[in-house]
């Protein structure tokens, strides 16, 4: 690394800090004066706070870097040519290119950072929010399960029936399990009051529970009854039970992963909003590398006239992308847009748009400007 590349981080680093640090602070103040109320309700202590702001902390990363890279570029790419040190750089035989390239490699790694927040911390941190918040106003730990669930296995022809089932625990309530054949005959059911899965065997555990085998004419000939009942080759696990009811915008990576696993056999329109999801999860940390890709033939300029011009570029450009990023998700969610299009399609709009402007910037050309009819 040259004494100019150190030089150009050094200049864009230290905004961006300040930037980082700027949106975090604003959003703890707009978050905490929207729920103090709720708190003082709850009486919740410090502990609990630090507890609840700490889950928090990823969702806002993810949101706050893309920002603080778009304000920190545009800022020192803007000084640098007030100053003419983008010009003194050019002058010395250094391309626009090479000048960014400490930049990109910045971009890459916030991209990094932000893929491994959204991989699975930040979608939880939105999903748990409502309901942590809701806990210190009421002063109780709310009640996370699920009440009345149908789950279908279409692979093993199995439909389970839960009377009440814990979110992230391996007890299920009120079981009825019935097992039919390709034709669509029941030829076996299991009724108990619990259901334990072990993870570590893959065994369920079927306590005070009653067994019945039929015949494809639908008559009874088993009949038992046992305290526990132990089956090992069951595919079922309660995660798997309860993914159905899970909402695909706050499952993480794996969570989705094994979401279109297991349940690869239900329509389109079902998975559309699962698939979009996932692939949304890869795509939108390239945001923060694009920002840097776009924003930065903006930031620099050969002029003092053309500075406001390529900041509001820039501005216009980002808000354009997230704009039309949510709409394409939206759709694909909605199985009216590929799910890979949907995540990745305005992505490569904006690395081509990027694109274009870099070479415009790197030949000297002038960035194309609206031009207004005139009125005779």
């Amino acid at each position: 690394m040259t004494i100019l590349d150190r030089y150009v981080l050094k200049k864009f680093l230290v905004p961006f800090l300040y930037c980082l640090i700027g949106f975090i602070g604003i959003w703890f103040v707009f978050d905490l004066s929207d729920n103090l109320g709720d708190y003082i309700n709850g009486h919740a202590t410090f502990g609990v706070l630090i507890k609840y702001y700490s889950t928090q902390v990823p969702e806002i990363i993810v949101i706050a870097l893309p920002l603080a890279t778009l304000l920190a570029l545009l800022y020192s790419l803007s000084a640098m040519s007030r100053a003419n040190e983008i010009i003194s750089m050019l002058g010395a035989g250094r391309s626009v290119v090479r000048i960014l390239i400490p930049l990109l490699l910045v971009g890459c790694l916030l991209s990094g950072i932000t893929g491994y927040f959204n991989y699975e911390a930040a979608p939880h941190a939105t999903g748990m929010k409502k309901i942590i918040v809701s806990e210190i106003n009421d002063g109780v730990k709310r009640d996370r399960s699920i009440k009345g669930h149908l789950f279908r296995n279409r692979e093993d022809f199995r439909t389970w029936f839960v009377a009440r089932m814990s979110l992230g625990g391996s007890e299920l309530n009120g079981v009825q399990i019935v097992q039919q054949d390709p034709n669509g005959n029941i030829i076996k059911q299991w009724y108990a009051n619990h259901a334990v899965f072990d993870s570590i065997i893959s065994r369920w555990s079927l306590k005070s529970a009653k067994y019945l085998e039929m015949n494809i004419d639908g008559e009874i000939v088993k009949n038992e009854i046992q305290d526990t009942i132990l089956i090992d080759d069951w595919s079922e696990t309660p995660w798997r039970i309860s993914s159905s009811m899970l909402k695909a915008d706050f499952l993480s990576v794996p969570e989705l992963n094994d979401y279109l696993k297991y349940n690869a056999d239900l329509p389109e329109l079902r998975l559309a909003a699962y698939k979009t999801q996932w692939h949304y999860r890869w795509a939108m940390p390239v945001v923060c590398f694009l920002v840097v890709f776009v924003a930065a033939p903006c930031g620099i300029v050969y002029s003092r006239r053309g500075v406001l011009g390529g900041v509001a570029t820039a501005i216009g450009l980002f808000f354009t992308l997230v704009i039309l990023s949510n709409l394409c998700v939206a759709l694909g969610m909605g199985n009216r847009v590929p799910p890979a299009i949907a995540a990745w399609g305005p992505m490569g709009a904006f690395f081509l748009t990027g694109l274009f402007m870099l070479w415009l910037r790197s030949t000297n050309r002038d960035m194309p400007k609206l031009k207004m009819p005139r009125i005779q």
